[in-house]
């Protein structure tokens, strides 16, 4: 994710930054800060505590998400814009395919698989396009959670 860290005031401490893949960001004199799991509000918290040691009067921070890059699903094979998508509240499978153009003209609706991977462990849902739009079998429209890839072949 990218976050703007604004302090009021003070240019030198303000700054553009990104989430590093291992939650942390670098902010000039404040050095590495942990961001990720934090609400924009504990972060601010968190930032002006660690600002305290370095200025006179308390600091009057604002942490701004300028793009969030973390909540992602990726969708791969034979639909019409296979890539990773942005999930910004829940998502299910119909709808990241219906966001992905829909399937392509050969695609193997009846065996669409959902991979997720929890604690380094990888599992699989099958997905049943047909059986769901025509059969109205729901439970196979799981909800997406970020990092889950939806293959179809």
């Amino acid at each position: 994710d990218v976050l703007s860290v604004l302090f009021w005031r003070d240019k030198e401490l303000s700054g553009e930054v990104v989430v590093r893949p291992d939650g942390l960001i670098t902010l000039p004199v404040l050095n590495e800060v942990q961001a990720a799991g934090l609400t924009t509000e504990e972060l601010r918290a968190r930032v002006t505590e660690r600002a305290l040691k370095f200025v006179t009067q308390a600091p009057i921070v604002s942490i701004v998400v300028r793009q969030i890059n973390s909540r992602s699903v990726y969708i791969t094979g034979k639909v019409n814009k296979p890539g990773p998508y942005t999930i910004y509240g829940p998502m299910r499978v119909l709808q990241l395919i219906s966001l992905a153009g829909g399937l392509a003209e050969f695609a193997d609706s009846s065996k669409i698989l959902i991979v997720r991977t929890e604690n380094d462990k990888q599992t699989s849902f099958l997905f049943n396009y047909k059986d769901v739009v025509k059969k109205g079998a729901l439970a196979q429209n799981i909800a997406l959670q970020p990092g889950d890839t939806v293959v179809v072949p």
